[in-house]
């Protein structure tokens, strides 16, 4: 696939689930909580659960050691993508909520104890929250909570104003799955590391949008899922400096983790082995290989240039009606998130998938955020590489419904 000059002809002809059973297209505005499929990653699954489907690392037959190259030619593939230095610094896990959890379980327990911190922000996924609050309850340690700017953005000056030497964790957003706001994770790095701290990133919603180069940014440790990068549900990746994975114990025991067994004791298999227990997601790793290929094929940089471009259409649409609210900063990557006066974000949503416009409304997994902008919920529109034009035009026309039925 040749890498168009951009994209402002939308690829919502690769991707089936774009339109609606009698072929009209679909206005799916919820890219952020999970992308469509491109019909390329839908063969990759159909030909891996089927004509190529074997198990890998353990069978000697001819398939199954067909099935294991390509599957650490995903690893290899996923290393590619995001500039790590090997693919042995590329972990498969369930998601980026288990990528979260293995890093909390495996290095947090071995190295944050009693009265040790942990930084967070104020517009963190539930998923980067919770498990370092388990974590924190578990060994003793504190966990404070970095404030946001006035246009939606971390607080990192205060952040370095408060960082101490027993902050051992930085744990932050790449990008806001509600405000759309890119860290400046090369400063956020410096500012962790200058008190010893690791710096993890959750990268899922800028793994589908922006360059990633593990080399440039920085950080420590970096999670993201798949289905957001129009993959498959089911598989995630964590990646972290080989010497860091190494030195991490395992996290869940079972098979292919274990270099050898014993009742005696039990010896565990090197990083990346020794975190992935169990018989692999298999056709989601072979899956996350194909939707990177597509990626790959658009260019990320037309990607995050189209998706940009939609957001600040849609923003400035919105905008210009005076009962909407409008969250986040002005340059938010591909995602916007609004409220109409004072009506539901439930009922926003409701009323344009009557005008077959779908949008995700809630607290998106972020309720200290909306209580802190002092909202139950908002609604939220997210861009992908099928949205056009025609899904702003038919956003604003609902938006203009909404108001119409709410006076």
């Amino acid at each position: 696939m040749n890498a168009p000059a951009n994209l402002k002809t939308s690829r919502r002809a690769d991707f089936p689930g774009m339109f609606t059973p009698d072929g009209a297209p679909w206005h799916y505005l919820d890219t952020a909580a999970t992308s469509q499929k491109p019909q390329m990653v839908l063969d990759a699954i159909a030909r891996s659960y089927s004509t190529d489907y074997a198990t890998v690392h353990r069978g000697v037959y001819a398939r199954s050691a067909d099935m294991t190259l390509a599957y650490e030619a995903a690893r290899k593939r996923v290393a590619g993508f995001i500039g790590a230095a090997s693919e042995n610094e590329v972990v498969f896990t369930s998601g980026a909520t288990d990528s979260i959890n293995l890093v909390a379980q495996s290095w947090g327990h071995a190295n944050i104890g009693a009265g040790d911190r942990i930084m967070l922000s104020q517009l963190e996924h539930h998923s980067n929250i919770v498990p370092w609050q388990i974590l924190a309850e578990q060994k003793g340690a504190h966990i404070d909570v970095a404030p946001l700017t006035s246009d939606g953005r971390i607080d990192l000056d205060w952040i370095a104003a408060h960082l101490t030497e027993q902050h051992k964790l930085v744990a932050l957003a790449h990008i806001s799955n509600v405000m759309g706001y890119v860290l400046d994770v090369k400063h956020a790095a410096n500012i962790a590391h200058k008190v010893g701290a690791k710096l993890l990133l959750d990268g899922c919603q800028a793994a589908p949008r922006i360059a990633l180069d593990m080399q440039a940014l920085g950080c420590d440790f970096y999670v993201f899922s798949a289905h957001k990068l129009y993959g498959p549900t089911g598989i995630g990746v964590l990646w972290a400096p080989y010497e860091t994975l190494n030195a991490m114990p395992p996290w869940k025991g079972g098979g292919s983790m274990i270099d050898r067994v014993s009742f005696d004791g039990t010896t565990f298999a090197p990083a990346p082995g020794r975190f992935e227990a169990g018989t692999p997601h298999i056709v989601g790793v072979t899956a996350l290989d194909a939707a990177i290929q597509y990626v790959e094929g658009l260019g990320i940089a037309n990607i995050a240039a189209h998706e940009n471009a939609m957001a600040r259409q849609a923003r400035e649409a919105l905008g210009s009606i005076n009962t909407v609210r409008l969250f986040g900063p002005e340059d938010s990557a591909g995602i916007l998130s609004f409220a109409i006066g004072d009506v539901h974000p439930h009922d926003v949503a409701t009323i344009l998938d009557e005008n077959g416009v779908a949008i995700r409304a809630g607290h998106h997994c972020a309720q200290p955020l909306m209580d802190y902008l002092g909202v139950p919920a908002t609604a939220r529109a997210s861009f992908g590489v099928y949205s056009d034009e025609s899904d702003i035009a038919a956003l604003v026309k609902g938006v203009e419904r909404v108001r119409k039925i709410f006076g």
